[in-house]
């Protein structure tokens, strides 16, 4: 078993996203989120998405660096 963070790419692949270096680009800057409202509440992400990105939080994963990446590159 690896264990590590995981990147951008997987992330992307484990919300059922389109995962190339284009795609991700284009879902970052065809979406933003108000400062406001957390990442895990986002209204582009469904229900189970928001469940995973919670979670991962919550259990401080090896998914978490790359959920931060997201949430950092969706405040724009």
């Amino acid at each position: 078993m690896i264990l590590g963070h995981k990147t951008m790419a997987e992330l992307f692949s484990q919300l059922g996203l389109a995962n190339t270096e284009s795609e991700i680009e284009i879902f970052i800057n065809s979406h933003t989120l108000d400062h406001s409202i957390s990442l895990e509440c986002a209204p582009f992400l469904s229900p189970w998405q928001q469940e995973f990105i919670k979670d991962a939080w919550i259990n401080d994963s090896d998914w978490s660096a790359a959920i931060d990446a997201l949430n950092v590159a969706l405040r724009k």
